[in-house]
């Protein structure tokens, strides 16, 4: 007569053992993928220099307030081969001899676009960006003494209107 405990072979064999370590084994391995992923990954989103960042909000919302009171608006416009204008709306004493552009991607700062454009002859301030942009955006322009600037990220960079010119036709 054979015994109820005896086992029927070796432990190996048997599948509650598995099962029994299959749940911690999911789990090791499961952290050893989290540690590497946070190991070899980025994160934009933390600034080494986030206290005087803060510090500069009521600065850049003083630039902001500026540009409303001056009523300058924006147009950026990019064509397919990666050639971009800004025509700006407004007083003409509003319009510097260069404008800045920031390109700013939400979540990934390194692949943060700033380029510095020249006003020409026609006052349409041009440039070109480095490859043609796709993907979400907030897009800054900044003169003197005065920032626009997108509410809301944009998905395609043909046309953005900033500024009062997102009223006018």
């Amino acid at each position: 007569m054979t015994s109820a405990l005896s086992p029927g072979g070796p432990w190996y064999r048997q599948r509650w053992p598995w099962l029994l370590f299959g749940g911690p084994a999911v789990v090791v391995v499961a952290g050893i993928v989290t540690a590497w992923i946070a190991v070899s990954s980025d994160d934009g989103l933390v600034a080494e220099d986030y206290y005087k960042r803060g510090l500069l909000i009521n600065q850049d919302l003083a630039r902001v307030g500026q540009a409303e009171a001056l009523r300058v608006g924006a147009v950026l416009r990019v064509t397919p081969d990666a050639a971009l204008s800004v025509e700006l709306t407004g007083p003409r004493e509003a319009a510097p001899a260069t404008l800045r552009l920031l390109l700013a991607h939400p979540t990934r700062s390194g692949e943060d676009l700033a380029l510095t454009l020249p006003r020409g002859v026609d006052g349409v301030y041009r440039g070109r960006l480095p490859a043609t942009r796709t993907g979400r955006w907030i897009v800054t322009v900044d003169g003197e003494g005065w920032r626009l600037q997108t509410a809301a990220a944009v998905s395609s960079l043909d046309e953005v209107r900033l500024g009062s010119a997102r009223v006018e036709d």
